[in-house]
């Protein structure tokens, strides 16, 4: 865990003392978002506070020990190229590498995908179980209240069907939208945020793996 003068270390990234004088921050936050590593390994963390310099972020898994690139990804799909600064236990420095709209990246409201929670996108089989038959299902990416999945089968919308994997609790969910096979479903009860990082983390492809199709998409929405 880090020490009370590690959580508290600003990002300063070796910037003069004058620009960091007067760079604003924001301290206290609670922002959740996700680290793309290399454009295709998604990590779930919280921000805890913001300048124009950089964030420190809280981590609930360890990070890769090697990659290329490293982005934040703020929950409204706004993404942000970083560096490492430093990192201690739970908590890590990461340094912008260009420019940055500092109100963009809090406010949740705007962005492509406003007020939306973070998808993590994953590499999952498993079971789903829809009006008395038993489908192989892939997700693509996964959220705290529901999930993109691919499936063969027509679902209905507003179904109530049951998911079963090995890496998951049993998870009953409703199908919120679709897009044969594309399905956006909802779940019945919700996973708290480290729940799903220490879920979601070993379903990341590993380094050598290529990039993931796409970006990750709303399991609320079908846009």
């Amino acid at each position: 865990m880090a020490s009370k003068d590690e959580q508290n270390r600003p990002v300063s990234g070796g910037r003069n003392d004058e620009e960091h004088r007067v760079s604003p921050r924001f301290t206290l936050l609670i922002r959740a978002a996700k680290l793309v590593i290399d454009e295709a390994r998604e990590y779930l963390c919280i921000i805890r506070d913001a300048s124009t310099m950089g964030v420190k972020v809280r981590l609930f898994t360890p990070l890769p020990d090697y990659y290329s690139a490293i982005a934040v990804e703020a929950s409204n799909g706004e993404r942000y190229p970083v560096e490492l600064v430093w990192r201690d236990g739970d908590y890590a420095g990461l340094r912008f590498l260009g420019d940055i709209n500092l109100e963009s990246l809090l406010d949740e409201s705007s962005g492509a995908f406003p007020k939306r929670q973070v998808r993590l996108r994953v590499q999952l089989d498993a079971m789903l179980y829809s009006g008395g038959a038993a489908v192989n299902v892939t997700f693509a990416d996964i959220s705290q209240r529901g999930a993109k999945v691919v499936c063969d089968k027509w679902l209905l919308l507003n179904e109530l069907v049951r998911i079963e994997t090995g890496a998951l609790p049993t998870i009953y969910a409703k199908v919120r939208w679709r897009k044969h096979p594309h399905y956006g479903l909802l779940f019945e009860q919700t996973f708290q945020l480290d729940e799903l990082a220490q879920i979601a983390a070993p379903l990341q492809p590993d380094e050598h793996d290529g990039v993931a199709d796409g970006p990750a998409i709303d399991a609320m929405s079908p846009r």
